[in-house]
């Protein structure tokens, strides 16, 4: 369940806000093809309950001028989790296992104070943070803030 006024539930937040990790931006190029690429500058934003994602030289890429067109993003945030060796032999000889968040929503292009990519959450869908076959996924109803 969300946590207060937050989109996100207590487990996602925690994972948001915990170590650094690596994520996958997703846009439309004006051509219609999807353009994926990594980010390494990204944060969650408790103000605006909302992802930023940022880095070099930032509204002149490809990432940047897709959403300042489109107005549509999504972010991929994931990880391996290393299995306790009691749990490989269940989970099929494995020694990990994938726990991450999927947002998607409406995204801004702003460029003041500096230039960021905004994504405002429309459907988050989170696996293996609350346990490892745990997956949660949902619509987001927009709060005006």
């Amino acid at each position: 369940m969300p946590s207060g006024s937050s989109s996100f539930t207590e487990e996602e937040l925690d994972y948001l806000n915990g170590e650094r990790r690596l994520a996958r931006i997703a846009t439309v190029g004006k051509d219609g093809m999807p353009h994926v690429v990594p980010v390494g500058m990204w944060s969650y934003n408790a103000e605006f309950d909302v992802i930023d994602v940022t880095g070099m030289d930032f509204d002149q890429t490809m990432k940047f001028r897709d959403v300042a067109r489109s107005g549509r993003a999504a972010i991929v945030i994931d990880d391996m989790v290393k299995l306790d060796p009691a749990e490989v032999e269940k989970a099929g000889g494995w020694d990990s296992r994938p726990r991450g968040i999927e947002v998607r929503g409406d995204a801004g292009a702003l460029t003041e104070p500096q230039s960021i990519i905004r994504i405002r959450p429309r459907r988050i869908v989170s696996w293996g943070l609350e346990g490892a076959m745990q997956r949660n996924a949902r619509t987001v109803k927009q709060a005006h803030r």
